[in-house]
């Protein structure tokens, strides 16, 4: 399974999602695309076209990021937002899924995605 992980530039994304993903057992069962990993210059929205599931890390807003989930959603790619607890969230993602995740800390994050995907 391809999974396209989707987040705003607004936060330590590469410590508080990428890192604790990449350093779990999941990474090893799924195949993982994060946009900004190494900062290669390759079409994302051809990528996420090819995926299996979208995550999408939602505790900030993020215009580029509704573009991702607006294709996705007209793609028919299931699409899965989480967020930190105590974050306002977009009513607006209501329209593309009902499926969210609360999480509180980087090793909740981890449990709650395999829990998930193990479903």
């Amino acid at each position: 399974m391809k999974i396209y992980i989707s987040h705003s530039r607004d936060f330590d994304f590469e410590n508080e999602l990428y890192k604790p993903i990449r350093e779990s057992s999941i990474n090893n069962s799924y195949t993982f695309f994060f946009p900004h990993e190494n900062q290669k210059d390759i079409d994302n929205i051809e990528t996420l076209k090819s995926s299996n599931l979208i995550i999408a890390e939602v505790s900030f807003s993020s215009t580029g990021q509704g573009i991702e989930l607006g294709i996705a959603s007209t793609l028919n790619i299931p699409i899965l937002c989480i967020y930190k607890e105590g974050s306002r969230v977009s009513k607006s993602l209501e329209y593309i899924t009902d499926k969210f995740i609360i999480y509180s800390n980087s090793q909740d994050l981890v449990s709650k995605i395999l829990d998930y995907l193990s479903k």
